[in-house]
């Protein structure tokens, strides 16, 4: 299954780098990828350029993103043991938008607008972790509490800001960026976001015998030795990271923490060891298609988060079906 789905990956890497509103055919692709690796000559500058400035970036982007979301999303119900989690459970995404929205209102630079949303992402899980431990001990009861709590804050704070902003020029400023979108992404924010996600993706794949620990519950992997009270915590933190760079790269993207794992377990298994290579491969392929959906599918480009919330409303009342016992 793993090489199938490599192969779907590649394949819809390379379509993405030929569809779009200056279409480009298979041979103008690859003798673009040709000339940069100097084994053919130059080529149509065009070409170079639709390639390697507009396409190239967001589909490395998308790759990354998906990638990262879907094995933040199995993290978090592997951890919860819950297959209704979603990576904005403990407030990450609705944090991660009050603090861009905040920098936007505020007049900062773009790239001071991703790093507000990042932050805005770990404070409102910090948020959550610590009104958990301010509850009676429950376990995961007192997690979600608090999650739910943090969510409803900053909820209400990015509602105040909205409401405090300029209705003529950041407000729509703020809704577009809450829309999520690749269009923007450049080289140079690859390159800097890139290693911490490649790093934080193959730790949340690394951590899959020790989730299929967690799922047997508590009593169970203390018995086997794995200090729960340390563990969760650090998975939520890895998972919560992951999260909160992609939000701060492409803005809100929904369903891909939710539907991704599901498709996964249905392909190969609940057991976390085959499922998370499998889940950050799907999550990659999924983002990738979807990013050509959002800029081929109209005359103008829809908006990516648009794209991944009807699909996957769609795809996941499918994955319902089939796990009820019906059909496809």
């Amino acid at each position: 299954m793993f090489p199938l789905i490599s192969i779907c990956l590649c394949a819809a890497f390379v379509l993405a780098l030929c569809v779009g509103r200056y279409p480009l055919s298979l041979l103008q692709v690859l003798g673009v990828i040709g000339h940069s690796l100097h084994l053919v000559k130059a080529q149509d500058a065009a070409a170079d350029a639709v390639v390697f400035q507009a396409r190239l970036p967001r589909l490395v982007a998308a790759v990354l993103v998906g990638s990262a979301l879907s094995c933040g999303g199995a993290v978090y119900q592997g951890v919860f043991r819950n297959p209704i989690v979603s990576p904005g459970l403990l407030g990450v995404l609705s944090g991660a938008a009050f603090g861009a929205a905040l920098a936007i209102v505020l007049g900062l630079s773009a790239f001071v607008v991703q790093l507000g949303a990042f932050a805005g992402a770990l404070l409102a899980v910090g948020v959550g972790l610590s009104v958990a431990g301010l509850l009676p001990e429950g376990g995961l009861l007192t997690l979600l509490l608090g999650g739910l709590i943090s969510n409803a804050l900053f909820t209400s704070l990015l509602s105040l800001v909205k409401y405090l902003a300029d209705p003529l020029d950041q407000l729509p400023a703020i809704v577009n960026w809450l829309l999520g979108s690749l269009s923007d992404v450049s080289w140079q924010e690859i390159y800097w976001l890139a290693p911490l996600l490649i790093a934080l993706t193959v730790l949340l794949i690394r951590a899959a015998p020790v989730l299929d620990v967690l799922s047997l519950g508590d009593d169970e992997a203390r018995s086997l030795g794995v200090p729960v009270s340390v563990l969760r915590p650090l998975l939520i933190v890895l998972a919560t990271f992951a999260c909160a760079l992609t939000v701060s790269m492409a803005g809100i993207i929904g369903w891909v923490g939710l539907l991704v794992p599901h498709i996964a377990r249905l392909m190969v298994g609940a057991e976390h060891r085959h499922m998370m290579p499998v889940c950050a491969l799907l999550g990659a392929t999924g983002l990738v298609l979807a990013d050509m959906c959002a800029r081929t599918l109209t005359s103008g480009e829809i908006p990516l988060g648009i794209v991944t919330e009807l699909f996957g409303a769609l795809a996941f009342v499918l994955v319902l079906r089939r796990l009820r016992g019906g059909f496809l």
